[in-house]
């Protein structure tokens, strides 16, 4: 966490100072794009390209169900284990994931082929670990140790249209429309520490794959609105809508977005905002049948989620460069869990028009 916070804190310095001494020349408006952690959130002109780099981490630590804590002991002595009656597998749950972080590196291309229509593509790097306590035997709370497992690939990749509906001095609206494309692996192994002190390797639970292994529809709406010549509202809604089962014999849960933001110039070169965003995600429909343990990632019911969070944000251009970061992290959680919770995230960003 102190490295993340130092990049933040070093980035928004290198804005701040950035800004002061270029203040004089004139340049696009930095509010004329949506905070970092936005995805599709502006059109190009005519024969217009744009290349973006994206860094992102989250940091998960902490067990919920619903919007309250529960303790790695209440889970393993009190939570039902969905395979109990299977061979090895105890009626609770005995193993118990800590802490999850995740990176992952984004490319986008944006092309607008004629004025109305831009097109986007975006594909990634995925990097996650997950730390677990292991319980001795299928009952007690006598910890038999801890292990780490992780992935790290390319994930899923994403076309999109951004279809430009208005288009006027103070506020433009278009539609995103897209598709999913399943390049992120969905057969990941990693070696866990069993309730039994076995060390097998297996299938690593859902939430360590790196893609959905379907092919899925991203509709949404954005709305933008230039208030004042120094003030900015947005607003976006995108989904991901699942289509068919993956080769493994399961469908990932739908998910929704809505976020708003409000961003103000700091001087012609540098703006900042601040986001809100709403987030729900459904649970697994079906079951990986190589997916089995007493650990909670590896229920399919166990995964659905809704969450708000506080985004604060930087954005800085100077002609053809944009470079931004944002920091959001949620202010209300409720976990169909027991699940992690989410801490925070970091998004720092690139972008190059020409």
């Amino acid at each position: 966490m102190t490295t993340r916070y130092s990049l933040l804190a070093g980035c928004a310095a290198g804005l701040a100072a950035a800004a002061v001494s270029h203040a004089q020349e004139e340049m696009p408006r930095p509010d004329d794009h949506a905070p970092i952690g936005v995805m599709g959130d502006h059109n190009h002109e005519a024969g217009e390209f744009m290349l973006s780099y994206r860094y992102m981490t989250m940091d998960m630590a902490g067990n919920a169900v619903g919007s309250s804590g529960v303790s790695p002991d209440t889970i393993a002595t009190t939570i039902p284990n969905r395979f109990f009656g299977m061979p090895m597998q105890p009626p609770t749950l005995r193993v118990v994931p800590t802490r999850m972080a995740m990176e992952m590196q984004m490319l986008g291309l944006m092309y607008a082929p004629n004025d109305r229509v831009t097109l986007m593509a975006m594909a990634g790097h995925v990097s996650k670990e997950m730390d677990h306590l292991t319980y001795m035997g299928p009952m007690g709370t006598t910890v038999l140790g801890g292990f780490r497992t992780e992935a790290s690939g390319i994930g899923d990749t994403s076309l999109s249209a951004l279809i430009r509906v208005h288009e006027g001095e103070r506020s433009r609206l278009h539609v995103n429309a897209g598709v999913s494309i399943p390049t992120g692996a969905t057969d990941e192994t990693g070696r866990v520490l069993a309730p039994t002190g076995m060390t097998p390797v297996l299938r690593l639970p859902y939430p360590m794959q790196l893609g959905s292994g379907s092919y899925d529809l991203l509709p949404g709406v954005t709305y933008v609105s230039f208030v004042s010549d120094r003030s900015s509202l947005g607003l976006q809604w995108r989904a991901v809508l699942r289509t068919s089962d993956n080769d493994e014999g399961y469908t990932f849960g739908d998910e929704h977005r809505l976020t708003a933001w409000y961003a103000r110039l700091i001087s012609d070169r540098l703006s900042w905002s601040v986001r809100f965003e709403w987030f729900d995600r459904g649970n697994i429909d079906g079951i990986d049948p190589l997916i089995v343990a007493p650990v909670q990632t590896a229920d399919p019911g166990r995964l659905g989620a809704t969450r708000s969070e506080l985004g604060f944000g930087l954005n800085y251009v100077s002609g053809v460069h944009r470079v931004a970061v944002e920091y959001s992290a949620p202010i209300d959680q409720d976990l169909e869990g027991p699940q992690l919770e989410t801490d925070d995230q970091l998004t720092l960003g690139y972008q190059l028009s020409f």
